[in-house]
């Protein structure tokens, strides 16, 4: 009986911990998230934006109409989706961007459908920096999945924030909760299929 307390006991240490660990990764994420924001003057050679919302698309239209790098991906567009329909739900200012220096990827359904159709693009052209745009609860899983596809690339990461959400209310609010809790184990889950991945190269991903 006492080898077996004596068993118990650093299990319930371990479990402890890990339970521990967890939370205390959840509240700094949370913190990376709610705190992130764009920098100042995002350079690349190309941008990416992970569809979800329109607030997304444009933001990296803007990126490109202002010079920030030479095309735009913009991955994971339904396949029924063209530039004539994306046109409808942008600002028209953004329309010529739209016309002259954009590539829909149709073939991703999931952010790791997005590395994927980034990395083929990406090595298409032969860039090696490009701007992420995607939401910022959103980031930290693409940047990781992002990365693991495309170690020797550089990334910046370039967050929007939807303010109808109040992920900086999270705490006394349900939805946000809900989101980020979501959010934070499918980041988990991105960032251990990273480490196991075993890249060839060193990952060089930037914010």
């Amino acid at each position: 009986m006492r080898r077996k307390t004596s068993l118990v006991r650093p299990a319930f240490v371990v479990l402890a911990g890990a339970v521990l660990a967890l939370i205390v990764g959840f509240f700094v994420f949370v913190g990376l998230v709610v705190g992130a924001k764009p920098p100042a003057d995002p350079r690349a050679e190309g941008i990416v934006v992970l569809t979800g919302g329109s607030a997304r698309i444009d933001g990296a239209l803007r990126l490109l109409a202002e010079g920030r790098a030479s095309r735009l991906l913009i991955s994971g567009v339904n396949p029924s989706v063209g530039t004539t329909a994306l046109a409808g739900i942008i600002d028209t200012e953004l329309e010529a961007v739209l016309d002259c220096c954009v590539d829909l990827g149709h073939d991703a359904r999931n952010t790791i459908g997005n590395a994927a159709e980034t990395r083929s693009w990406a090595e298409d052209r032969g860039f090696a920096s490009l701007i992420v745009v995607t939401s910022d609860y959103h980031m930290p899983r693409s940047l990781a999945e992002l990365s693991a596809s495309m170690p020797g690339v550089s990334l910046v990461a370039y967050p929007v924030s939807n303010p109808e959400l109040r992920l900086g209310e999270w705490w006394r609010d349900a939805r946000p909760f809900a989101l980020l809790v979501r959010e934070y184990g499918k980041y988990l889950v991105a960032a251990a299929r990273k480490s196991v991945s075993a890249p060839s190269s060193p990952a060089a991903a930037g914010s």
